[in-house]
């Protein structure tokens, strides 16, 4: 073997070491991408439940005849939610552009392939967005609205949010104040403004522009009449899968596991959701009982609603908080929610979920919390001028935020109320929606007239009492006395005039409803009434 043969041995051997090491890198660099893409993914799949946690929420929320409607949108929801921003809505939020707009990847053109799981990531964000409107114009919100709206705060209205605050934005760029302060921008960890508030905003838009259910405040007294939705089992589920999807939202807006620090961010923003949500829950409960504040009652709903406000509240600076902050953030919200919750019936304006009070309420206060709780220039923290631009630039993405959902949900909803498409007509509100809008009740006919005797009450008019009354003697004497019935001496939506003189005008041509009524009362049977006779009045 000579010189030149040991010598290029001694090359070869010398050049080993640095190629393995530069594969390993390479593998160590595809293996950290992956697992940041697949985490990404395994969020978002958990981000998607909660909307049957929402569709469930709103299902019991609602009357019984209504419960399809409400699931179908819920459903449909998701659906147009991935067409508009799989075709226009990513390309708005993390396209190339300026600092208000993106205008690159229309339909997902030249994206590259490792962006994919962030795009369905940030699609469940959309259409987390996108469901909260639902609950705020239930039960008189016609379907070809619904898609409108859908779709076009989906594909526009909130991709543009998600710019200016999660893609180098105006929002978040700030501005550069040199010296000790430096740049100071607009932050939101996990949504409390851009999910949340937008949300919370175009539902109050929305309930506004749309008007009150029929019977719901009465115009004379001004006063707020109880409609009750029809399951508070249902609701109680959707709660349970709000609350684990939050985990999934507030945990996977870290958006990688494989950096310095992001398993510690994971598990803060985690433990703060879960701390905030309880802290607000017992708040809430307890605020309830207060006299001249709540009804003195321990109610299941308003605990499942003050958890969501503080589980909402957290969102914007969950990783930067300190367990106790997330507690007193949570506390807070619990009070809050009662005061949108009030502020909103005060107002006479129509909210069946409280989701002005959850999401605008919770959201408005999560933005502004961060300026007093974050652990590295909060208020609370550094009292200095950094603290003071960070309160400044916190209200300042607030108020742009609301404005921007008030002006362009505005745009919308007046359209189409203009254009007369954005509520069912009144007959068929009080027949309800499941049956004359999809032809598909949520229940049985045997399920129709029990519960809180919706059915029977929409036809009630002057001898409505005495009809009533046979009926709970009837069934009194059985030893079968339906719960249902108990609710009748309320006062609530069919002590109205107005849902009663709606009810005498489409009595008034035939006035068949009253004899069908009287001859069913009369019968030896006591079976409850038929659907065909709610469909036909």
């Amino acid at each position: 073997m000579d010189n030149s043969t040991l010598s290029t041995m001694d090359n070869d051997n010398s050049s080993m070491p640095n190629s393995t090491m530069t594969e390993s890198g390479m593998t160590l660099e595809t293996l950290a991408t992956n697992l940041d893409q697949f985490f990404l993914i395994i969020m978002g799949m958990c981000v998607i439940f909660m909307q049957g946690g929402f569709a469930f929420l709103e299902a019991g929320a609602v009357r019984s005849k209504n419960v399809t409607n409400i699931l179908m949108k819920n459903v449909l929801d998701l659906f147009i939610c991935g067409v508009a921003y799989w075709l226009f809505g990513y390309a708005f939020a993390y396209g190339k552009g300026n600092t208000f707009i993106g205008y690159t990847h229309f339909a997902s053109h030249n994206l590259p392939v490792t962006e994919y799981a962030n795009l369905f990531y940030q699609f469940t964000f959309a259409a987390t967005a996108s469901t909260i409107i639902s609950g705020a114009v239930a039960e008189r919100c016609d379907f070809i609205a619904f898609l409108i709206y859908s779709f076009g705060i989906t594909s526009f209205i909130y991709p543009v949010v998600t710019h200016w605050v999660w893609a180098g934005g105006f929002l978040s760029a700030g501005m550069d104040y040199g010296g000790s302060i430096g740049v100071v921008g607009f932050r939101d960890f996990a949504g409390s403004g851009v999910v949340h508030l937008l949300g919370g905003t175009a539902a109050f838009v929305g309930a506004s522009i749309i008007g009150p259910r029929l019977g719901r405040f009465d115009k004379e007294t001004k006063t707020v009449l109880t409609i009750r939705g029809h399951s508070v089992p249902i609701a109680a589920l959707g709660g349970f899968i709000l609350f684990f999807g939050f985990l999934a939202f507030n945990g996977g807006s870290q958006l990688s596991i494989t950096k310095p620090g992001d398993g510690a961010a994971i598990s803060i923003a985690v433990v703060n959701t879960v701390i905030s949500g309880s802290f607000a829950a017992c708040s809430s409960m307890f605020v309830n009982r207060l006299p001249k504040v709540g009804n003195k009652r321990w109610s299941l709903l308003i605990i499942i609603n003050g958890a969501l406000c503080g589980m909402v509240a957290v969102c914007s600076g969950c990783n930067l908080y300190y367990p106790w902050g997330a507690a007193a953030i949570g506390t807070i919200a619990g009070i809050v929610f009662h005061f949108y919750s009030w502020l909103v019936r005060w107002m006479l304006v129509d909210d069946p979920l409280d989701a002005v009070a959850v999401h605008f309420g919770g959201g408005s206060w999560g933005v502004m919390a961060l300026a007093f709780f974050n652990n590295q220039d909060g208020i609370l923290f550094n009292w200095d001028q950094k603290s003071g631009m960070v309160f400044c630039w916190q209200l300042a993405g607030l108020a742009t935020i609301c404005a921007w959902s008030a002006i362009t949900m505005g745009i919308i909803f007046g359209t189409l109320r203009l254009l007369k498409i954005l509520r069912v007509p009144r007959d068929v509100e009080l027949r309800g929606l499941d049956i004359p809008k999809h032809a598909e009740p949520a229940y049985p006919v045997e399920a129709y007239g029990h519960g809180h005797v919706e059915k029977l009450m929409q036809i009630l008019d002057t001898s409505g009492p005495f009809i009533v009354t046979q009926v709970y003697e009837r069934q009194g004497k059985n030893g079968n006395v339906n719960y249902g019935f108990n609710h009748i001496s309320d006062k609530g939506l069919y002590e109205s005039p107005e849902v009663k003189r709606h009810v005498h005008q489409m009595k008034q041509p035939g006035g068949g409803s009253a004899e069908r009524i009287q001859r069913s009362t009369s019968d030896s049977d006591t079976s409850d009434f038929s659907v065909d006779e709610v469909v036909k009045m």
